[in-house]
């Protein structure tokens, strides 16, 4: 009884999508099944490559059986019943199935469908014609690999350049895709599949050497400049503080103070009109000392030491 509702519950489920995969030649890829899709009252689960060769089945009871020609080429898991395919060749492209095995019957739980691909070689950017001016230049260029080319024309003048006709685009007798395009001022030529990525760039100047790029220029100029005026600025701005510091302290240094004088009242000289011929200053200190010579008088009152007089200038009439 339970056998029969497990054949009608396994005709009524419906088989799964087909999974298409791209695998790098030499690579490894895992075929994997969902345990919980596989019944529990399975007889056989198989692993089959074209519906025709079977790689491994594996027994309800754990037993396995694997095809002599894959025997070091798989590995398996009793456990998951998932495979792992080594080191595959292009010849190994192909669509891979699991099946369960009920009874009499038979149905695909999972498909899978492998393109196995070598790897894109790095494709050859070549030049063909260069002609230039100091203003523009022109130049055809071609990509190309071992059994496909591509070519186009650019030009390009003093601030920029473009591709005639846009990029372009060629499938190869591999099915690999050839590439040409100008992008950051550079040709670039691309070579891919779907399992690799070649890239040749050839930089604009070296096969236009007339070219340059100006477009940044003016913003490139208007920054030197602002950045000169700026430091200009700063430093005369510091020269300022320092010469100004510099002469606030002269002027504390060299501050003469006035020292008021005291108007003698001794009877000044007078100096002949006919002796005074340059100017002299206001005052004059003469300083008189002792008389040496003999005295005739016996009684002479003492002199002093010194004598201050003030001689004054007079004034001319």
């Amino acid at each position: 009884m339970h056998a029969v509702l497990a054949l009608m519950v396994f005709l009524l489920q419906g088989s799964t999508s087909m999974t298409s995969e791209f695998v790098k030649k030499d690579s490894d890829f895992l075929l994997y099944i969902n345990e919980s899709a596989i019944p529990e009252k399975f007889l056989i689960f198989r692993w089959m490559f074209k519906t025709e060769t079977n790689l491994i089945s594996f027994g309800h009871n754990g037993d396995t059986e694997v095809n002599n020609s894959y025997s070091e080429r798989i590995e398996f898991s009793k456990e998951s019943h998932s495979v792992k395919l080594k080191r595959l060749q292009e010849a190994d492209s192909g669509t891979y199935t699991g099946r369960v095995f009920i009874l009499n019957n038979d149905r695909t739980l999972v498909t899978y469908s492998i393109i196995v691909q070598e790897p894109v070689s790095p494709a050859d950017l070549t030049v063909d014609h260069v002609s230039s001016s100091s203003h523009s230049c022109n130049l055809t260029v071609t990509c190309s690999t071992g059994d496909s080319h591509i070519s186009s024309n650019f030009t390009c003048d003093n601030r920029t350049c473009y591709q005639e006709g846009g990029e372009k685009s060629k499938v190869t007798a591999s099915g690999a895709v050839l590439h040409l395009q100008l992008a950051n001022q550079s040709i670039i030529c691309n070579h891919s599949n779907q399992v690799s990525y070649e890239k040749t760039p050839r930089n604009i100047r070296d096969l236009c050497p007339n070219h340059e790029d100006k477009r940044g220029q003016p913003d490139y100029i208007i920054g030197i400049v602002f950045g000169v005026l700026l430091c200009g600025a700063a430093l005369g701005a510091a020269r300022y503080r320092q010469k100004r510091g510099k002469y606030n302290r002269e002027t504390t240094e060299n501050t003469v103070y006035a020292v008021p004088e005291v108007e003698l009242t001794n009877t000044p000289a007078q100096i002949p009109v006919d002796e005074a011929v340059e100017p002299s200053p206001t005052s004059t200190y003469s300083l008189v000392g002792p008389h040496i010579g003999s005295s005739t008088s016996t009684e002479q009152k003492p002199l002093p030491e010194s004598l201050y007089a003030q001689v004054e200038k007079p004034r001319r009439i």
